[in-house]
Order: structure tokens, then C-alpha cells, then sequence
């Protein structure tokens, strides 16, 4: 009889166990990214695992994965949907997914400045991306992390429009990008980022565009001579929790993670700017050359592209940019 009860009360126990409220056991929550370690984003989701586990006193523990070890960012994101894993500092892909026709940060030449791309997302725009995020993707977003502006490696002189025309551009299969450099004259090509180095080097391509880690990483300038500031896009990180996990979680709790991100994302942002600085002056040390192009001549030249794409977007878009734009 005794043995029976010990049975009972160890399956009593263990049922609490599994079905108690988050925050009275130890949470786990892994953080995905699909980029390399050493980057600005890897610093901040540390500084992100260093503030959870101090403020939570080792209740909640942060596991952090690189390099897209639980898939790429679509199926992460699907994964949180269901609650199969709790967060993860993801890309542009988030917000065309759920919100495609709020997102004016894709196009590119179109919004001018960092500034103006966190002005736009605390607007009314923003919340709305935030609200279908919430609705169709059952993911949290709590804000954006800083991603250095995209710039083109040629190795011919870009300063005007005129200089884009013929130029063989490598690109990465977004459709409103490949419109908006055909527009200004350039020849797009599809290349996979592993086979850029090659495809300049035998003469496939003749620019590409990226941020500088791109032809620092690459060793570009023994195939490239010129970056070209066009600061063309500026595609920041969100920070995104799987609702149906966030939502289990104590309000305790809940602040810490917030709070924990708000830190990161302005960590991460600052090590980001640090790490820009230093691949342009290592760019520069291995003899390429910066050039200012005209960027308001090459903007105007591609509108007609902008304005194509723009007339895909809600009602109202149009005017938050403008009121963005004004924000420095």
C-alpha cells in the first residue's frame, strides 16, 4: 500500500512539474542567428545571455546558436510559431513574411539614414508590422539591432548614374533590388555569396554589394579596387520571441527579457558602428579606394523602380517615410 502511494505521489509531482507556470523552474531559452561568431551580432546576443542569467540569478538560461545551427531564418521562425524555440535575431525576411506591405526598408535608395529606419519602426507603421507579426507569424518583435548601411565593391569608378550603365552587378535574388539596379542601368546576376570571390576574379561580375565585412572577409581587394559609398540599404536585425512561449512567461520575467534586449540591441549597435570603422581602414590599408558617389543623382535615377515598388505598399507608408526622413 505504501509502495502504491509513493507511486501516486511521484506521479502527482512529476505532472506539477511539467505543467507548473514557467517561473517556478529554471527556463531555458535559445537565441538563433544565422550568422558567423565574432560579429556585432554574436556580441550582442552575449550581452544579451550575460544580463537574462545575472537579473533572473541563474533561473533563466540563455543558449546561444551561430551560423544558422537550427536552420535558416524562415524555418526558425516557423519553429517559434509553434513554440519549438524561444528567440532569435533575425533579418528582413521577418518582416516581408508577415508584413510585407508595411516594410519600406527592402527597397533600395529609398530610405536615407539608421536614423530614419528606427524612427519609421516607433511609428504607427511599426506597431503595425508589430501587430501582424503577432497575428500571422505568432512572434514578439522588440525592436530593431543596428546593421552597417550596404555598399558596392566595383572595380571600375562609381560617381554618376551614367557610371552603373552595363556594369555587371552581382546580387542576391530579392526581386526589388535586381528592379531598382536594372533600373540604373546595371546588369543583375544571381550569384550564391560563397562563389563572389571567383566570379570576380575570372570576370562573371564586375560589382557586388554588401556591407564592408563583406569585401573584408572575402579579401575582395585582390579582386576589386573601388567601394563605392552608396549606403544604399540599411537592413537592420529584429530581435523576436515566440509569442505562444513569451506569453507562458511571468510578468517578472517578461520585464527582464525585455529590458535584457533593449541593452543588447544597444550593445550590439555600437559594436557594430566599432566594427565598420575597422574594415574600412583595413579596406584602405590594403590599397582600395572610397569614392562619394553622387547619391542624390543615383537616387533619382532609380525612382522610377522606388516608385513601382512603393505603389505596392499600404496606404500611408508613403508619408511615414517622408516624416522619417526628416529625423537625423
Amino acid at each position: 500500500m505504501r509502495k502504491r502511494m509513493s507511486l501516486v505521489f511521484i506521479a502527482v509531482l512529476a505532472l506539477l512539474m511539467v505543467s507548473g507556470p514557467l517561473s517556478a523552474a529554471d527556463i531555458s531559452i535559445d537565441v538563433n542567428c544565422t550568422m558567423k561568431p565574432g560579429g556585432s551580432e554574436e556580441a550582442a546576443i552575449k550581452k544579451f545571455k550575460e544580463i537574462v542569467e545575472k537579473k533572473s540569478n541563474g533561473r533563466m538560461q540563455v543558449k546561444i546558436f551561430m551560423s544558422g545551427q537550427l536552420g535558416k531564418e524562415k524555418a526558425v521562425l516557423e519553429l517559434m510559431k509553434i513554440g519549438q524555440t524561444q528567440m532569435a535575431l533575425t533579418g528582413g525576411i521577418f518582416r516581408t513574411m508577415f508584413a510585407k506591405q508595411y516594410d519600406p526598408i527592402t527597397i533600395p535608395f529609398y530610405m536615407p539614414s539608421w536614423e530614419s529606419i528606427v524612427a519609421y519602426l516607433q511609428g504607427p507603421m511599426g506597431d503595425k508590422i508589430r501587430e501582424l507579426a503577432a497575428q500571422k507569424g505568432g512572434v514578439i518583435d522588440f525592436g530593431p539591432q543596428k546593421r552597417a548601411p550596404r555598399q558596392m565593391t566595383a572595380n571600375r569608378k562609381i560617381v554618376e548614374p551614367a557610371d552603373i550603365k552595363g556594369l555587371k552587378m552581382r546580387l542576391p535574388a530579392i526581386p526589388i533590388w535586381v528592379d531598382v539596379w536594372k533600373q540604373l542601368g546595371a546588369l543583375p546576376t544571381v550569384i550564391p555569396a560563397p562563389q563572389i570571390y571567383l566570379a570576380m576574379k575570372t570576370g562573371q561580375v564586375e560589382a557586388h554589394e554588401n556591407s564592408l565585412v563583406s569585401p573584408y572577409s572575402r579579401k575582395l581587394w585582390e579582386v576589386q579596387k573601388y567601394i563605392i559609398l552608396t549606403n544604399h540599404v540599411y537592413f537592420p536585425w529584429h530581435w523576436v520571441a515566440s509569442k505562444v512561449w513569451f506569453d507562458k512567461l511571468d510578468p517578472k520575467d517578461q520585464k527582464i527579457i525585455r529590458d535584457a534586449v533593449t541593452e543588447a540591441r544597444n550593445y550590439g549597435s555600437k559594436v557594430e558602428d566599432e566594427k565598420d570603422a575597422f574594415y574600412a581602414a583595413e579596406l584602405k590599408k590594403h590599397g582600395m579606394i572610397f569614392v562619394e558617389p553622387d547619391r542624390p543623382a543615383i537616387r533619382e535615377a532609380a525612382m522610377p523602380a522606388i516608385k513601382r515598388a512603393v505603389s505596392k505598399l499600404a496606404p500611408g507608408v508613403a508619408e511615414e517615410v517622408e516624416k522619417a526622413a526628416q529625423v537625423k
